[in-house]
């Protein structure tokens, strides 16, 4: 059976990729595409929109008209957006895997609550490295004593508009849960002026932004008289695409509950 996906912001550079992914995928049809309303998109043949042959759908500004018939919805929007898209999955009876970072507190507490509505995969990254990457930075945290401190060095392209990264911040994450630690009781997202020494068990953050890169994340652990150094390189931001479809054909079917990707590709078994 061909696995129907709709596409949220199916316009954007995330969109556009996302529809390449799914039409290269032959066990996957590109089955809607939503866009806002004012968008000069609406009506086009969402194929167009990658330069490849017409596919017979059009970029809607209705959900639910975009999310009709689909298995699973692919969500790369922005925050305000993704509670009406999870709402609307929903009615649909679709799964939802939503790669949207930014969200406030209470937007996230409203999405975890569709969860237990909609089988979702929440992940912000869907590079099968970085993925993987979370893993190993979890297990490293747990074997390397207080006395390493841990550093989160993240580089994106000049036009993203949230520091430090989702990525950067669920690295920082699943270092503090290595640690058992309370992620927010030790994190520092920047620092600036005169900081004074590091606490010990401190997690920091360093941002950069420029050129065209996809995304270069770092963690760091600084050790006396060593460093151990784990990181990961997007060439190209298609690793995204690929890996959210991949997630896609292993969510579908599944009951509704909040997945991740340790379990699309098997790190907790």
């Amino acid at each position: 059976m061909t696995l129907n996906i709709a596409i949220a912001g199916a316009g954007g550079r995330m969109g556009r990729m996302l529809i390449q992914a799914v039409s290269d995928n032959p066990a996957c049809s590109v089955s809607g595409a939503l866009e806002h309303e004012a968008s000069p998109l609406v009506g086009q043949d969402a194929g167009l929109l990658v330069g490849s042959e017409a596919v017979g759908v059009q970029v809607s500004a209705d959900r639910s008209v975009a999310f009709s018939g689909a298995h699973v919805i692919i969500d790369f929007t922005l925050p305000a957006a993704t509670l009406d898209n999870m709402q609307a999955a929903r009615d649909a009876g679709a799964a939802v895997v939503l790669g949207t970072t930014g969200h406030t507190t209470a937007q996230e507490e409203v999405v975890l609550g569709f969860a237990e509505q909609v089988p979702m995969i929440w992940a912000a990254n869907y590079s099968l490295g970085v993925n993987l990457l979370l893993n190993l930075v979890e297990r490293a945290s747990a074997a390397l004593p207080l006395g390493f401190d841990i550093d989160v060095l993240e580089m994106h392209h000049r036009q993203k508009v949230d520091a430090p990264s989702g990525t950067a911040l669920v690295l920082g994450k699943a270092a503090a849960q290595g640690r058992k630690q309370d992620f927010n009781a030790v994190k520092r997202l920047s620092r600036e002026g005169e900081t004074g020494q590091r606490p010990s068990g401190e997690i920091g953050f360093a941002t950069l932004r420029g050129g065209t890169v996809p995304g270069d994340h770092m963690v760091v652990f600084a050790g006396d008289d060593e460093r151990i150094e784990i990181g990961h390189r997007a060439g190209d931001r298609q690793v995204f695409a690929r890996g959210a479809v991949q997630a896609s054909t292993w969510l579908a079917g599944k009951p509704p509950a909040l997945y991740t990707m340790n379990d699309v590709l098997g790190l907790d078994g």
